[in-house]
């Protein structure tokens, strides 16, 4: 699923502020490397469905056994191995014995310790690394798990590492032990040893995903191939809110296109966001943040919710806006299936302007019917043009007034909002009295 850098950041999957990052939220990983491979994981929508099948079912296989995951590989266990290949040492003994073992460690004490202190690490991360290749290997596995275990199968199957999954943990090596393994580990297994690092990553970022599907109760969408698109969740949500509202929502090949209303702050962002991040997620062959979810196979997603102007460019907020439109007819006009979300369209003109534009615009997407479009608007009015059309579904966010003071209740209605409300949340934050006194 094609979704571009500015979809990615309307939806903030990823943004430099960890408390509204998608990513940041659903990551539970160990490792600085484990953390690399699920930023590749998000940043990468898998592209087709089987690969979505593939990925759902290894998360699954993952989530099982997740109680029983070691947990002797951390950061620090990772650190002390890619340190031992960087640090100047003296001669290793390719063949030690008793003699020239207490020799070395005599004469390279600290050398001998650093040697020794890796060694342990390496014997703790080999031994949980199989330990992990053990819970996992079945023989029907996804094609991605199954290279992943059969590559460390492989690697773990060097008699070195096998003297070390046979030593019992609080047993000492000898002194000529420990040299062996430490000239074995630098001069023979270094690019292995680095390979198995990144194995180790890889199951990370897949247990880091686990981690966080358990933690917030996230579900497994049905993703299926169709003629034309469609999307139904019940109780979906966006995952970045801590007390957040569940919305229930269903676009069809008969009604494709959601016409959003409602008041400034009532919901309508948080709503077209939760189903944005839900879709991509689906796409990563996650689980999602809803009770249940049906989606299409989308070829792309695309937004238009954070346009900004260009004083660089002497482009302003309006001619941003015409161009993202005209960007997005333009992908979507392939005959291939897309999910199209857009919040507030036209800001940045008047309104007059604004209605006439967005009528023109909304006419024009609706007839196709290979795409979905949420779209909300400020402009009301022009609902009663579009009743007309049968694919349009009208969907707002009521808000009451009580005593001067707006009550948000999120609850998605069916309907076209009449609210307007500008000049209360003037009030009520103290600016029409401020104004008053001048």
């Amino acid at each position: 699923m094609h979704a571009d850098k500015t979809t990615l950041n309307d939806l903030s999957i990823f943004t430099h502020d960890e408390a509204h990052s998608v990513f940041h939220h659903l990551d539970f990983t160990r490792t600085v490397g484990g953390r690399a491979w699920l930023q590749y994981y998000f940043d990468s929508p898998l592209e087709s469905l089987k690969l979505i099948n593939d990925r759902q079912e290894l998360l699954k296989r993952v989530i099982r056994v997740a109680p029983q995951w070691p947990v002797n590989i951390n950061n620090g266990t990772i650190m002390v191995l890619q340190r031992y290949f960087e640090t100047s040492l003296g001669s290793i003994p390719e063949s030690p014995n008793i003699i020239n073992a207490i020799a070395f460690k005599l004469i390279n004490g600290p050398d001998f310790s650093l040697i020794d202190y890796t060694v342990t690490h390496f014997a703790e991360f080999v031994k949980g690394i199989a330990a992990i290749k053990d819970l996992l290997w079945a023989n029907d596995n996804p094609a991605e798990l199954s290279y992943i275990l059969e590559r460390i199968d492989q690697l773990l199957k060097r008699p070195q590492l096998q003297k070390l999954l046979n030593k019992e943990k609080e047993k000492k090596l000898p002194a000529a032990d420990v040299l062996s393994e430490g000239h074995f580990l630098r001069h023979n297994f270094k690019s292995q040893c680095m390979d198995l690092i990144e194995l180790y990553c890889r199951l990370d970022a897949f247990y880091g995903m686990a981690l966080a599907i358990g933690h917030f109760q996230l579900s497994f969408p049905t993703v299926v191939d169709t003629e034309r698109p469609e999307l139904t969740a019940t109780e979906l949500y966006h995952p970045l809110l801590p007390t957040p509202v569940a919305y229930d929502v269903a676009l069809t090949p008969q009604q494709n296109f959601l016409f959003l209303t409602g008041a400034n702050m009532a919901g309508k962002s948080t709503f077209i966001k939760a189903v944005g991040v839900a879709a991509y997620m689906a796409h990563l062959g996650m689980a999602v943040p809803a009770k249940e979810m049906r989606l299409s196979f989308f070829d792309g997603l695309l937004s238009n919710i954070q346009v900004e102007d260009n004083i660089v460019k002497g482009e302003s907020y309006f001619f941003n806006e015409v161009q993202r439109i005209h960007k997005t007819l333009e992908k979507i006009s392939d005959g291939k299936k897309w999910l199209i979300l857009i919040d507030e369209l036209f800001k940045g003109t008047n309104v007059q302007d604004a209605m006439k534009c967005s009528t023109v615009v909304i006419e024009g997407l609706r007839k196709m019917k290979n795409t979905l479009f949420i779209l909300s608007t400020h402009l009301y009015e022009i609902g009663d043009t579009l009743r007309q059309y049968p694919n349009i579904q009208f969907r707002y966010f009521e808000t009451e007034v009580k005593d001067d003071q707006l009550i948000f209740s999120y609850q998605l209605k069916t309907g076209v909002s009449n609210d307007r409300l500008g000049y209360l949340i003037l009030k009520r934050e103290g600016v029409v009295d401020m104004l008053e006194k001048l």
